[in-house]
């Protein structure tokens, strides 16, 4: 099989972005995948405002009026609710089969050779392998998920540090009744709400019971289960692990890792695919520099502000009591909401996180 300069093992948002990138700088690339598009999987589908940014970056153009426009996001607990608006531009639900066929047309235009229905794919320590063949390449970017099959064969398989949840997503025929994405917050779980198209809404939940599924789940969230009684389930549930976890190492001689591949944040963050299309921008960059230490920093850094956020959120889903008393002083203090979602976004400075979390010790002794 003939393959271009760059090879890319997965052809999901991180891998398509991952070819539309180096297609950008001139490179020849070809990606495999062993499904067949549009792929889709268990996402809470909001695209954060430098998400959107990225995917400019990319050439990826939203038609008018797919998805539908967010601007904020709002905490709910039993019947008391915040919220903060993006201090730029608004964010937008989109379909993850949407956003992929979007990728997917973007690489075409752009000359990525696209390989569908392909497998197995592995690799032998200096090229992908393909239905048992080596498919000689320049460079290989792993970009086949949180199970990735060629961060095991490269011998980048040494996580730092691993928290695993699950997730389970469902679509409604009902038009989104806030201008919000709503993340309630229950005993057992988080249950969020984006609106994705004028008259659908997607239903997710987030849990660290592997059992639970949104109907059981449903219960603890009274308000939601009443609005979506009689609606017409416009999907099939699906599920899928979600992760905090990063690695030692994501790139080696020939090879890099992208997008779930190379580590993950919480799905509660809302940040896995701006991720994606960022570290793509980066890898091509590096690439084209010579320096893959460019994007083993640079990933790095990405992370590392969604990895905060991540972990502040699922201390709050663990301890109920510092919940209360950290919402409590959200409430009555908004502005404090709004610094976090704009350091969130990355609409706000660096050193504005030490500030937007100067309540902690309020928390405490509140």
């Amino acid at each position: 099989m003939r393959a271009g300069e760059i090879c890319i093992a997965g052809g999901g948002p991180a891998g398509l972005a991952a070819a539309i990138a180096f297609r950008k700088l001139g490179f020849s690339v070809s990606v495999f995948d062993p499904a067949h598009p549009p792929l889709d999987k268990a996402c809470g589908e909001g695209l954060l405002p430098d998400g959107i940014g990225a995917l400019a970056e990319l050439g990826v153009e939203i038609p008018a009026g797919a998805g539908f426009a967010f601007r904020g996001i709002r905490f709910v607990e039993n019947g008391v609710s915040f919220a903060a608006d993006f201090p730029g531009p608004s964010a937008l639900g989109l379909r993850r089969t949407q956003l992929h066929e979007l990728l997917m047309r973007r690489a075409e235009q752009m000359g990525v050779a696209l390989h569908w229905g392909v497998k197995p794919i592995g690799f032998d320590g200096r090229h992908l392998v393909v239905g048992g063949e080596p498919v000689p390449s320049q460079f290989t970017v792993a970009a086949d998920g949180l199970h990735s099959a060629l961060r095991r064969a490269s011998g980048l398989h040494q996580p730092k540090q691993q928290r695993v949840r699950y997730g389970f997503r469902r679509h409604y025929a009902i038009a989104p009744w806030s201008p919000y994405v709503e993340l309630h917050w229950g005993q057992r779980c988080q249950l969020y709400i984006t609106p994705v198209a004028a008259k659908q809404v997607g239903i997710a939940i987030l849990s660290e019971e592997r059992g639970l599924r949104l109907e059981a789940a449903l219960r603890e969230f009274p308000e939601i289960e009443q609005r979506i009684q009689g609606v017409p389930a416009v999907s099939a549930e699906r599920g899928s692990p979600t992760m905090l976890r990063t690695f030692q190492r994501v790139c080696r001689p020939g090879l890099a890792l992208i997008g779930d591949a190379s580590g993950s944040v919480d799905a509660i963050t809302g940040e896995g695919l701006s991720l994606a299309f960022r570290q793509a921008l980066l890898l091509a960059q590096a690439f084209e520099r010579g320096d893959l230490a460019i994007y083993e920093r640079g990933h790095r850094a990405l992370l590392r502000r969604p990895e905060r956020m991540a972990r502040l959120l699922l201390a709050l889903a663990a301890r109920p009591r510092l919940r209360e008393r950290a919402f409590r002083l959200l409430r009555s203090r908004t502005g404090i909401f709004a610094r976090l979602l704009a350091m969130h976004t990355g609409q706000a400075g660096r050193f504005d996180f030490p500030r937007a979390t100067d309540f902690w010790p309020q928390i405490f002794y509140s």
